[in-house]
């Protein structure tokens, strides 16, 4: 009986704390999510828009991790190869990490300095991981040609929504 009910507990508290989709799926960004500033592995301050700038005209996956998050490191290598089976995509990674010295030096630890990577100085709770409903990692979104959101929640890169958003976008 008490085993019955320790995994009644155990099976509770797993729901109450598990990831949650959003209720609403949105489709584009907020004034207050594009000016969120992030910085870059030299410490320069950038907005989200300037990112989205950057990579317009281009199928874009944003990868939200950390080098603390077990979850994240474990999807690294299927992170890895979403990355390398589409080469003509652009990826940029934002980091989680608790500190910019945290930030670099997962970086380094995960062999991430090829990449593009930004850091969220601000920590979780800022103006654009409010918007997007941030509320675990690792998360991904695609965004489309025009700054869009064309895939706005996957938990997983072997997520099989992500690759047909690629395809359908690069139609």
């Amino acid at each position: 009986m008490k085993k019955l009910l320790l995994l009644l507990t155990i099976g509770i508290f797993g729901l109450g704390c598990s990831q949650q989709a959003p209720e609403v799926l949105k489709t584009s960004f907020s004034k207050e999510a594009l000016i969120q500033k992030v910085e870059n592995e030299e410490g320069k301050t950038v907005t989200i828009q300037q990112i989205l700038d950057q990579h317009k005209g281009k199928v874009l996956v944003l990868d939200f991790w950390a080098g603390w998050c077990r979850d994240c490191l474990k999807a690294l290598p299927k992170a890895k190869e979403l990355e390398d089976s589409n080469k003509n995509i652009d990826f940029v990674f934002l980091s989680l990490d608790r500190s910019r010295e945290g930030f670099d030096k997962s970086l380094e630890r995960f062999d991430m300095k090829d990449k593009e990577n930004y850091w969220f100085a601000s920590g979780w709770k800022n103006d654009f991981n409010n918007y997007i409903d941030l509320n675990w990692i690792p998360r991904y979104m695609v965004i489309d040609q025009k700054s869009a959101i064309a895939k706005y929640y996957a938990i997983s890169p072997e997520d099989p929504d992500i690759q047909a958003t690629i395809d359908k976008l690069l139609k």
